[in-house]
């Protein structure tokens, strides 16, 4: 059967009408007529904080999904009062923002408020969830420890935030049921759906670790560590590609023979291991070397990675001017995927 359009003259719109012409600038959630609940990006509004036993929660604004799309506002600070700590167990309380709607709650109210609801005392104790049927947006939780056991506090990692269509979500976690093309922040980097996967876009900074000094004496016959004091390792986290650039370079001489060897190179630890070789270092053979080695690594999305640099000299004469390995620069440029 035909709807009725929007904004038209001689038209009247009830509420239903009006709630369901805001799911167009709504964040969709992937499912039919969605929108994604929350507060803007960056608003204040709608915080919830503790003072003594007084609970505030600021003016704001919100949208709630609900028989269409709600706006809640909140236009004046809205307080509670916190209820006592239990003897021996701890409690999570919840702070909500509701929506009162007498169509669909047969409460006698239209208004938007705040309810503050508390937890049952428990060993393992979590937080209550709105009413079933209530039209809610939760805003924080509050831990409450036992009497003598410290102070209660409040986290708002409970309360949502919402942008418009097309818009770039900062969220700790992704949003379920992405559309291709979509954008979100995970507070680490900009990353974009392409239909399978959540592919990193913006470029990553590069880590280095620079050389401070020589250390007093070279050890000769295999791979030695720098002390960190004179060439601090350097850990990152392998990215979402999994493919990360190193860099290895410096000044490496040994002249104290006409065959006398001398390298610079990097060895991995931690989630990846690689040791020190011709396949990741540079080096020298009777003279002296200025020279970069760089290579492209493919391990494991997440891993955390310590590369720690390295010297090698067949034998050692005098430090520095016969045998040296010095100004080293080790570089990490992790690769954004396609």
């Amino acid at each position: 059967m035909p709807d009725t359009p929007m904004f038209q003259n001689t038209i009247s719109y009830s509420g239903q009408n009006l709630r369901d012409a805001l799911r167009v600038v709504s964040m969709a959630t992937g499912s039919l007529f969605g929108a994604r609940a929350g507060v803007r990006p960056g608003d204040p509004g709608l915080t919830t904080t503790l003072s003594g036993s007084t609970i505030n929660v600021s003016p704001g604004t919100a949208i709630l999904p609900d028989h269409g799309v709600y706006i809640g506002v909140l236009t004046s600070t809205w307080s509670g009062t916190l209820n006592a700590a239990h003897a021996t167990l701890d409690r999570i309380d919840l702070v909500y923002l509701r929506i009162w709607d007498t169509d669909f709650d047969a409460s006698g109210l239209r208004k938007t408020d705040v309810v503050y609801l508390a937890g049952t005392p428990s060993s393992t104790p979590v937080a209550p969830s709105p009413g079933g049927t209530e039209v809610a947006l939760p805003l924080a939780t509050i831990t409450v420890p036992h009497t003598g056991a410290g102070s209660p506090s409040v986290s708002t990692a409970v309360r949502p935030v919402t942008v418009a269509p097309g818009g770039i979500l900062p969220s700790s976690s992704a949003p379920s049921s992405p559309y291709v093309g979509q954008y979100y922040d995970s507070g680490t980097g900009l990353l974009r759906w392409n239909g399978s996967a959540w592919r990193q876009v913006n470029p990553y900074t590069p880590q280095t670790s620079a050389q401070v000094s020589q250390p007093g004496s070279f050890t000769a016959g295999s791979f030695t560590d720098f002390p960190g004091a004179n060439w601090p390792a350097l850990t990152f986290t392998v990215p979402p590609s999994g493919l990360v650039w190193i860099s290895i370079g410096g000044a490496v001489m040994n002249t104290n023979t006409t065959t006398a060897s001398g390298w610079m190179a990097w060895r991995a630890s931690g989630g990846v291991t690689e040791a020190a070789s011709e396949a990741n270092g540079l080096s020298t053979v009777g003279a002296r070397t200025y020279a970069t080695r760089r290579v492209l690594r493919s391990w494991t999305p997440g891993a955390s990675v310590t590369l720690t640099p390295q010297y090698l000299f067949s034998s050692v004469g005098t430090l520095t001017t016969v045998t040296r390995a010095d100004n080293g620069l080790l570089a990490v440029e992790p690769v954004a995927a396609a």
